[in-house]
């Protein structure tokens, strides 16, 4: 799970695959396995990336 959010950098959208309500969010900071992301509808959100792999979106509409 790690090694695909490892890609996730600042400033990149994504969604989270178990709370689409949330909206799409944008990557804070990605340290570690600690994804810190601003979701459009949730708020600022600290995610553990050994349990969670986001969603990254290229399209802001979806």
């Amino acid at each position: 799970m790690e090694s695909l959010n490892a890609i996730l950098a600042p400033g990149m959208l994504v969604r989270h695959p178990d709370h689409d309500e949330w909206g799409v969010g944008q990557v804070q900071s990605n340290v570690g396995a600690k994804i810190t992301v601003n979701f459009r509808e949730e708020g600022k959100i600290v995610i553990d990336g050994t349990r969670v792999v986001l969603i990254p979106v290229f399209d802001a509409t979806a």
